[in-house]
């Protein structure tokens, strides 16, 4: 899951707050600071006084030339490295991402250099350090970074098959985010097949719209989480970070709100995506609905041959959530 540290000094209360309620994981503030950094909110301070102390767990390290990758990355392994290229070219962190490095932090100073840094060679960097002109450029750097993750490509699948398998235990996953209509979480039987179950945000005779929640599925299924990595559903528990998805691709980082595990009648739902098939098993009830290509959703009790609904596929494995170059088989 990306960090984004940002860097105040000197000190200013606003810009402090700022990154406290826009999700920052950290800042940077001039030494004596800490203290008063920790009165405002929860979060990690980078300082001589603070949690993380330069010099000790983190170090500043200026890109001048190729040769200075060597040097970076030995000196990653004991510590962050937070790398300052001296025009932003892209090609030292290019060639460090392409060796593994870890521990480095992008230093940048707009929301362009940040989307830059996160989106290098399709993985990007875990982490930046953001160096905010002014009050106004922080909140909408924060704003944007933090509302989506990436962009997940989704495929188009025909149902073949839906019939019921009896009963089973089910994981309904209760967010703290209200969902919009075409938004989900990606569920599936298999890692490299994840359907996009719609949330319950349409009002129906019986029940209230609850677009907080996803019905997700039975407790074996996989869910795909930030990081490119996928968890089972019964795993999951408050405070946990959830990709919560659209039906362009487009997704953002969920939490857990509350986990409810019941035992209801399933259904297995079967498809094909270019004569691949694909399952996954979900409740047997009205309210519980797969997405379409246009993002309306599809109640599985109405589900027919020939219906369409989006998916999320891979061609690698999966072990213990980490996609891996290995052949693995899922039926």
């Amino acid at each position: 899951m990306r960090k984004i540290w940002v860097k105040i000094d000197p000190w200013d209360k606003k810009l402090v707050t700022t990154a406290i309620e826009g999700g920052a994981d950290g800042v940077m503030v001039p030494p004596g600071y800490a203290a008063k950094v920790k009165a405002l909110g929860r979060i990690d301070t980078i300082a001589e006084d603070g949690d993380i102390q330069p010099g000790k767990d983190v170090v500043m390290f200026k890109i001048q030339s190729g040769a200075d990758e060597t040097d970076i990355i030995k000196l990653s392994k004991d510590k962050k490295v937070i790398l300052e290229c001296t025009d932003w070219s892209i090609i030292p962190l290019e060639n460090l991402i392409a060796k593994g490095t870890v521990n480095v932090i992008a230093r940048v100073a707009s929301l362009d250099e940040a989307k830059t840094a996160f989106g290098i060679l399709e993985k990007g960097v875990d982490h930046i350090l953001f160096c905010p002109e002014n009050l106004p450029a922080l909140k909408d750097a924060l704003r944007e970074l933090r509302s989506t993750t990436d962009q997940i490509p989704l495929e188009i699948a025909e149902i073949i098959e839906i019939r019921a398998v009896g009963m089973g235990d089910r994981v309904c996953v209760d967010t703290c985010t209200d969902m919009k209509p075409g938004e989900g979480m990606l569920v599936g039987n298999a890692s490299s097949a994840l359907f996009l179950v719609h949330a319950e945000s349409i009002e129906n005779p019986y029940v209230a719209a609850r677009p907080f929640r996803v019905n997700a599925g039975a407790v074996h299924a996989y869910t795909r989480v930030p990081g490119g990595k996928t968890r089972y559903l019964s795993e999951l528990c408050a405070g946990d970070p959830v990709l919560i998805t659209d039906f362009t691709g487009k997704a953002a980082v969920g939490t857990v709100g509350r986990l409810k595990i019941e035992r209801r009648p399933l259904m297995l739902v079967r498809a094909k995506v270019n004569e691949k098939e694909i399952t996954t098993i979900l409740q047997n009830a009205e309210t519980i609905r797969l997405t379409a290509p246009d993002g309306q959703p599809l109640s599985v009790v109405n589900l027919r041959p020939g219906d369409k609904v989006l998916v999320a596929m891979e061609a690698s494995g999966r072990h213990f959530g980490m996609k891996i170059s290995e052949t693995i088989k899922e039926k």
